[in-house]
């Protein structure tokens, strides 16, 4: 008998000469192998377990095009965010936990039995995460592309939460009105220059104008018409958009105009609410 190609802790061992991290070698490893990721402890009971050849292309496919910079969850087809199991591809964004400041907000300031819409929902990471810790909810979701919304569709039938999907652009023909409007529009320049390092992502879901804001101003010119009098709308941004996304939402009438901090410290969503005895 010929000695195997590799063990799987020699797989991973060349996976960190090529400067893969441990966590995502493994998690890859897993997936070629037909695992659930959350058995990262088999691989060290079997770190000298042949690295099976049937699973040897797939292992070097992954690797390769994780280096070429394609997103874990892309590869893997899940993500984790705010303790649910997403499936995830290449017509979503890759849920980040920086989005998850986001979620904690609008937890925190919701009334019982509340109406809510996220905006640009893609996977529907958002919307799923506050339907599940809320689910006397009435969670609203809403996307452009038809493809983000069957992906957000198929997380929600799959994890049992009922949410409501429509197709649009912003609220372009929503009716009625919401104890919270929330979104992670997108937010990058388009002359960003970290654009290449995402070009495996749908670039109409990063991108809004010369200076990233585009969206973020129509949704705040929308908003004040989709919401109960003190009402608050939530927007994720990039790292250095604060300033601008508040004196935005004060322009437009919104009071106790605020940001919270991600995980990193950085000013990552701002929000305000729409002012009591002022719906439009």
């Amino acid at each position: 008998m010929s000695r195997p190609t590799s063990t799987l802790a020699e797989a991973l061992r060349g996976a960190a000469t090529h400067g893969l991290e441990r966590l995502e070698a493994q998690l890859l490893l897993l997936h070629a192998l037909g695992r659930a990721p959350t058995v990262r402890a088999w691989l060290l009971a079997h770190a000298e377990d042949a690295l099976p050849a049937s699973a040897l292309p797939g292992w070097q496919d992954l690797l390769g095009r994780r280096l070429q910079g394609e997103p874990l969850a892309y590869l893997t087809g899940q993500a984790a965010f705010y303790g649910l199991d997403l499936q995830v591809d290449q017509r979503v964004l890759c849920p980040r936990a920086d989005t998850e400041t986001l979620v904690d907000w609008a937890l925190a300031l919701l009334p019982p039995a509340a109406r809510a819409l996220d905006l640009g929902t893609g996977s529907g990471a958002i919307a799923l995460a506050l339907k599940h810790q809320r689910p006397d909810m009435q969670m609203y979701a809403r996307d452009f592309s038809t493809d983000a919304l069957e992906v957000a569709r198929a997380n929600a039938h799959r994890l049992g939460l009922e949410i409501t999907f429509s197709q649009g652009s912003w609220l372009d023909g929503v009716q009625g009105r919401f104890d919270a409007i929330v979104s992670n529009p997108p937010y990058i320049a388009q002359d960003d220059p970290h654009l290449p390092a995402l070009a495996h992502e749908p670039l109409q879901a990063l991108v809004s104008g010369p200076d990233g804001l585009d969206d973020v101003r129509t949704i705040i010119a929308q908003a004040p018409a989709h919401l109960e009098p003190g009402a608050w709308l939530l927007l994720e941004h990039g790292y250095d958009q604060a300033p601008a996304v508040c004196a935005l939402l004060g322009a437009a009438g919104f009071s106790a105009v605020q940001s919270r901090q991600d995980l990193a410290g950085i000013a990552r969503c701002s929000g305000g609410r729409w002012k009591l005895g002022m719906a439009p």
